[in-house]
């Protein structure tokens, strides 16, 4: 049974998107897709910080919320804090979506950094790079974001933030809570 699952890396301005289908059969997820949402900081003049605030939460949502709607699960990597304003609106953006998806009935399975990090280089102290090389490494032929958007183009830093979407997903299917969320879907699919 294939079992249609989103990770997600949550932040303001690189919100990274892994979308894909995951054998419960075999624990192998196809059919990758990978996007990268860039939300640009609004630097016009007039206009109230707050109201831009809000037209970048509404960017976010209008992308994340139909994907995750699609998914029987998703995965997210829940940031963890902040040590200034900026990320700690960041922070509140991000968690008051995932927040939002779960008021909305969608599963979501939490992940830590560390968890994230293991689940692809078995090293909690990953670096960004490592993470996109590992993830690569898992997915040669995945979309990943690429310099100039060219097919064949280096893949770009910013990779970091699908890496980490698709590392959710490994981290999540090792926790308990899917453990029992697999056996349910198994049980609803046997006569």
């Amino acid at each position: 049974m294939q079992l249609p699952v989103l990770g997600l890396d949550p932040s303001l301005r690189n919100w990274g998107i892994a979308e894909g289908l995951l054998d419960l059969n075999t624990g192998e997820l196809s059919s990758l897709n990978l996007t990268l949402v860039e939300t640009k900081k609004d630097d016009t003049k007039g206009v109230r910080q707050n109201s831009k605030d809000m037209v970048t939460a509404e960017e976010l949502a209008a992308i994340v919320y139909p994907l995750a709607r699609k998914a029987k699960v998703v995965f997210a990597e829940v940031p963890v804090g902040s040590q200034s304003a900026a990320a700690m609106k960041s922070y509140g953006v991000c968690v008051g979506i995932l927040g939002t998806l779960r008021a909305l009935g969608i599963q979501i399975i939490e992940v830590s950094p560390d968890e994230v990090k293991i689940s692809l280089t078995g090293d909690k102290n990953a670096t960004k790079k490592q993470m996109i090389q590992a993830a690569v490494g898992w997915y040669p032929t995945a979309n990943f974001p690429r310099e100039r958007g060219k097919a064949t183009g280096r893949i770009v830093d910013k990779a970091e933030h699908v890496a980490d979407a698709i590392a959710a997903i490994h981290a999540g299917v090792r926790t308990p809570l899917f453990q029992n969320l697999i056996r349910l879907f198994t049980e609803a699919q046997t006569p």
